[in-house]
């Protein structure tokens, strides 16, 4: 069974840059893309960033593109979301999800992960 844990959760200033992490464990082939989603205070939960795991196919929001980047320590079987640039819009629950209802292709939609961690919360102030 697949868990997923997140960490690196903190409060920042507006253009500070934090490092989230989600470690990972029990991969299947049912699982194969591993991706970030948003919530932010009063809103739905949004896809922001994805990986299909061991390659290099990532898929962004536009929301993010340019400010965050999504990798993989696959020996560590972990992933990361590098937030640079960040903006009081971008408070908010970071969850790391997996699953792999398309192959080869890791849409930004929360119907296409079956797992997912418990989040790490992030505070951005102006």
């Amino acid at each position: 069974q697949v868990q997923l844990v997140e960490s690196g959760g903190d409060s920042v200033q507006a253009g500070g840059s934090l490092r989230l992490s989600c470690a990972a464990s029990g991969y299947t082939d049912s699982t194969k893309c591993l991706a970030w989603f948003h919530q932010g205070p009063g809103k739905e939960r949004e896809g922001i960033a994805a990986i299909y795991s061991g390659s290099r196919r990532l898929n962004y929001a536009d929301s993010v593109k340019g400010r965050f980047t999504i990798s993989q320590d696959t020996a560590n079987n972990t992933v990361y979301l590098q937030m640079n640039s960040l903006k009081p819009e971008d408070a908010g629950l970071y969850s790391c999800a997996a699953g792999g209802l398309f192959p080869g292709y890791c849409p930004l939609v929360p119907y296409a992960y079956s797992v997912w961690g418990r989040g790490t919360p992030v505070t951005v102030s102006s």
